[in-house]
């Protein structure tokens, strides 16, 4: 073996290393999230580039969104892996307002093109105003009843 070929040697295993140490930083960073809202829904978005739609889970609990993203990686004819890079496993979660009432099992998850998660959830219908008369006892006011 020659000077170059353990030069390139190490090179490629510590470049390897490298790969793997971000890869493990991705899986136990949260994806960035942004939480939207109008009159009818809430709108999370978060990045996802390189997941499938069968890679994807979203839960929703307790006022919380939560996604878990399991992607997998495509061998290319031709070529070795030299930096493993990308982490496989993701995970991110998005807090709702307190005060957020929601129809969860009415909410749609989109996967688009460029790698954006957008989770829609719909707002409970808003009740409308019941108008509650306060009822008078005879007597209540300080006004003698004759009987």
């Amino acid at each position: 073996m020659s000077l170059s070929d353990l030069a390139g040697a190490v090179s490629g295993a510590i470049y390897r290393q490298i790969g793997r140490a971000n890869g493990r930083v991705q899986r136990h960073r949260p994806l960035a999230v942004d939480v939207l809202e109008n009159e009818t829904s809430y709108l999370v978005v978060l990045d996802a580039p390189g997941a499938g739609a069968d890679d994807v889970q979203v839960r929703y609990l307790e006022g919380t969104v939560r996604v878990h993203i399991d992607r997998f990686r495509q061998f290319h004819d031709g070529y070795e892996m030299r930096f493993p890079g990308r982490g496989m496993t993701l995970e991110g979660e998005a807090d709702l307002p307190d005060d957020a009432l929601v129809e969860p099992d009415a909410g749609t998850a989109t996967l688009t093109e460029s790698g954006a998660l957008r989770i829609e959830i719909p707002k409970q219908a808003a009740v409308d105003d019941v108008e509650i008369e306060e009822a008078v006892e005879p007597g209540a006011d300080g006004i003698a009843i004759d009987d």
